[in-house]
């Protein structure tokens, strides 16, 4: 939106400066294709023309005029993206295969624990055997080489670790306990919903308990980060595929002691996902050498070890909840207890957001735990339920985190619709009804209803099931309901997902295309975190390093999938990056289920 009303903004101007030259009143201009055409004449200027090489830099008015629903040519319509073809071919232009003039290349040494400490490097060994080097950068902990080429930096980052010796301390918990370790750690609990809720397990007719955990899993970018710095002298140019570059330069100027406004980021393309990743710490690696080695554009790479390593991740949670149904089939109490970490740590003022800046000496620490409330996100069903009440613990876990793709929604929708399938089953109850005698707002009744038509007269087989989810985003914006078949070979332990159907209610429908794209990707990202992903670690560090210790869905694990969207132009357009995320946990293990009769209370799944 803040889009839209920056172009109405800017039709406006363009507008009014033609209507300037032209001398003419606005309401005998128009804009087309690219031009700003006279009512009348064939007299045309382009924006080029009418700018003059200047830039509007006026502030967006609220209250702009919008364009009117009624003369739209592209809303709502399905616009194919025409980059994809590049992407998959390997032909379209990421950060990574940016040649600037006179480049220099660098890598940057980190050892295997967060709290090592490089205890000895022998930099007269190193530079015997290393080739093209430019310069030796030290600082604290902060070890790295600058060369001519990328080759070159390759060999100089093997040849950093093998001269090199780091202290490791054990710093991590046993990973079978990290339960129990939550909830030793967890401060005293926040009551994020219902303080005055009244729950009484002992007054229903049905009472239920169950426990669910979410491990820590990756943003696990296909393509290693990457970023180019320079400094000439002046100013500080960083080129990074960060996804907030204003609050990343923010963190680069404390940590450098520079003003904000002598660093420019350069916003570039690079391997995408959803969240806070390494971007932003590439580019203080790239700001720290850039400083130490002005006049030249140096470019870092990190490696897939190091990514993996050293990412923020998506926090592990607990889940533990209690409800009770009615003689009426109707739920009366609801009570979430939720263990969770940060789920933003995102970079700003304070440079302890940028890994790198706590390794340079003096180090920078981490001033503030982040946004912990996206921990109890959609922690609170989205139904009719007269005492709820949501318990937020917020603990400092062991292993770095930030913000991944739906934040606590995954992990909590997990939780509550594995639980209100459960629930519907003690009670007697489809699991389609039972939601639906739960649910007044019309937009969420459709999408469910719209799911039930799309798997009608679908039945699972011997081995196979189907399972159901329901959400509605923060509980304040889209709705997605979404049903999985999945089959099941118990002898091997082994489940298959082979068809996910999803209706998603976005409001108004920008682009019919992108809304899909986005409820499919969020669908087969899920459905890895379901299935197959999991950090590891041991007491020392990090395990899981590669793309063989750390699992992800394959090509040929895709499931198909239809995706119905239902558009409400006289809505408010609210996104759909994220709604399509939550429910499929919920859904795939309510299949399993019904496949094979084994709940599933933890994730990734392992049947046995």
């Amino acid at each position: 939106m803040a889009v839209r009303y920056a172009s109405a903004a800017a039709r406006e101007k363009l507008l009014e400066l033609a209507a300037q030259k032209l001398s003419v009143g606005t309401d005998e201009l128009k804009l087309d294709n690219g031009f700003i055409k006279q009512l009348n004449s064939k007299d045309r200027l382009s924006f080029a023309e009418v700018l003059e090489g200047k830039q509007i830099e006026d502030e967006v008015p609220l209250n702009i005029q919008l364009k009117a629903k009624e003369t739209y040519q592209y809303v709502g319509k399905a616009i194919p993206r025409d980059d994809i073809n590049k992407i998959v071919k390997g032909e379209a232009l990421f950060i990574h295969d940016l040649k600037l003039p006179g480049m220099v290349h660098a890598r940057v040494l980190r050892p295997a624990n967060y709290k090592s400490k490089l205890l000895d490097f022998d930099e007269s060994a190193f530079l015997s055997e290393a080739e093209g080097v430019l310069k030796m950068v030290r600082n604290g902990d902060f070890l790295s080489v600058i060369v001519e080429r990328e080759y070159q930096a390759e060999k100089a980052g093997q040849l950093l670790a093998k001269h090199s010796q780091w202290s490791k301390p054990a710093i991590f918990p046993p990973q079978a306990e990290l339960s129990k370790y939550f909830k030793e750690k967890a401060i005293e609990p926040e009551i994020a919903h219902g303080k005055d809720a009244v729950i009484d397990p002992e007054s229903t007719e049905i009472s239920l308990k169950a426990s669910y955990f979410k491990p820590y899993t990756m943003h696990a970018t296909m393509g290693p980060t990457c970023a180019i710095g320079h400094y000439d002298g002046e100013v500080l140019h960083i080129w990074s595929h960060s996804q907030g570059i204003y609050p990343m330069r923010e963190g680069l100027a404390t940590m450098l002691g520079l003003e904000a406004d002598k660093i420019h980021v350069i916003s570039s393309p690079g391997s995408g996902c959803y969240g806070h990743t390494v971007a932003d710490d590439a580019a203080a690696d790239a700001a720290v050498l850039a400083m130490a080695y002005p006049g030249k554009p140096i470019r870092v790479r990190w490696s897939r070890e190091d990514e993996h390593r050293w990412e923020p991740y998506g926090s592990a949670m607990l889940m533990e909840l209690e409800a009770g149904v009615g003689s009426d089939g109707k739920l009366s109490f609801w009570r979430s207890n939720i263990w969770t970490d940060s789920h933003s740590t995102r970079p700003n003022k304070n440079a302890g957001t940028l890994l790198t800046a706590r390794y340079l000496d003096p180090p920078f620490e981490m001033t503030s735990r982040g946004y912990l409330r996206g921990g109890h996100r959609n922690g609170d069903p989205y139904y009719d339920i007269p005492q709820m009440q949501v318990l937020a613990h917020y603990f400092d876990g062991p292993l770095r985190v930030s913000s991944l793709r739906s934040l606590g929604a995954y992990g909590n929708i997990f939780a509550i619709e594995s639980f209100m399938d459960e629930l519907a089953e003690k009670a007697d109850l489809d699991a389609f009804d039972f939601r639906l005698n739960h649910l007044t707002d019309e937009r969420a009744v459709a999408v469910v209803k719209e799911v039930q038509k799309m798997i009608q007269g679908i039945e699972g087989t011997k081995e196979q099931g189907l399972g159901f989810a329901f959400c509605r985003y923060k509980n304040t914006a889209s709705y997605c309901a979404m049903a999985a078949q999945v089959s099941v070979d118990l002898s091997k332990g082994s489940v298959k997902l082979e068809k996910i159907w999803a209706a998603a209610d976005v409001g108004e429908v920008i682009n019919l295309d992108g809304i899909k794209n986005q409820v499919e990707g969020a669908i087969l990202q899920a459905a890895a975190w379901t299935l197959k992903e999991e950090v590891r670690f041991d007491e020392y560090e990090i395990t899981s390093v590669d793309w063989a210790s750390y699992e992800i869905l394959r090509c040929g694990d895709t499931p198909a999938m239809e995706v119905s969207i239902i558009d409400r132009p006289g809505e408010a357009a609210m996104g759909g990056g994220e709604v399509g995320t939550p429910p499929v946990a919920a859904a795939i293990c309510n299949a399993i289920y019904r496949a094979c009769g084994q709940r599933v209370y933890s994730l990734p799944v392992r049947l046995g």
